[in-house]
């Protein structure tokens, strides 16, 4: 947790828009040259706090399910995403409509889809 407390700014800065690009956490460790574990501590401190913005494209989990999408619109704590259905659980298509509601909280990571 030390590491956590002693982030600068910049790196903080960096982290995110390493995060947004959908890098993973081993690359991340390697660019902070830090362990895996450490880089991972900082990574989630920053998920935390991290706002997302329009245009990302999310990994988030809807009742249990894996869902990919593209946030359209931000409200305070939530966005309305577009499910991308050709890379998401398609038992949920019966359930959701083509737009759904995410809160922050259940984003599991920022992707990057061609």
């Amino acid at each position: 947790m030390e590491m956590v407390r002693n982030i600068t700014n910049e790196t903080k800065t960096m982290i995110e828009s390493e995060l947004r690009k959908g890098t993973s956490n081993s690359r991340i460790a390697n660019l902070l040259g830090v362990s895996y574990e450490q880089a991972l501590e900082v990574v989630d401190a920053i998920k935390e706090s991290i706002r997302p913005e329009i245009g990302d494209e999310i990994k988030f989990t809807f009742r249990k399910q894996e869902m990919v999408g593209i946030i359209r619109k931000l409200l305070t704590n939530s966005a309305v995403v577009e499910i991308y259905w050709d890379l998401s659980s398609g038992t949920m298509k019966d359930i959701c409509e083509d737009k759904t509601i995410v809160n922050f909280k259940d984003i599991e990571e920022f992707v990057k889809v061609d």
